[in-house]
């Protein structure tokens, strides 16, 4: 589902009209109306704003399609040739990747490491800036097995 879909549906349960969405987000009414058409779409800044006034987890505002992903960078297995990585015992271990995990060992300590060697590489696949990237990533990884409870 878009956020458009999402965003309507949400706000909708919440019982918050577009006006008072608007208010509280800093934005016109028609602003919303927009991202709920679907003419524009709010950044992932925005998405962070939209979710915090609505009470949500911005996660679910994004709706990303739930596909196996590596618990530690979020790239999904899906993307070609994306290694497996590496138990000490060299045997695969399908939670993560071999650029965040291989021989037993995590390549990165905090999740600023992550995004500061990742961003770049989904700005350029995805055609976002790399501030909307590095927003996106610092929204995503707290969410993933390896980084729940700490805080980008």
């Amino acid at each position: 589902m878009a956020i458009k879909d999402v965003l309507a549906q949400v706000r909708k349960e919440k019982g918050v009209t577009q006006e008072e969405l608007a208010r509280k987000v800093y934005v016109t009414r028609q602003a919303v109306s927009r991202w709920e058409t679907g003419e524009t779409t709010p950044s992932i800044d925005m998405t962070k704003l939209i979710a915090q006034a609505l009470d949500v987890p911005v996660m679910r505002l994004l709706d990303l399609p739930q596909e196996p992903a590596c618990q530690c960078c979020g790239t999904p297995f899906s993307v070609p040739n994306m290694p497996k990585g590496s138990d000490a015992n060299g045997s695969e271990n399908a939670s993560y990747c071999k650029w965040c995990y291989d021989d037993g060992k995590f390549a990165y300590a905090t999740m600023e490491d992550v995004i500061e060697a990742s961003a770049p590489y989904l700005a350029q696949a995805s055609g976002v800036s790399l501030d909307e990237a590095v927003s996106f990533m610092g929204v995503l990884l707290p969410t993933l097995d390896h980084w729940k409870g700490e805080q980008a």
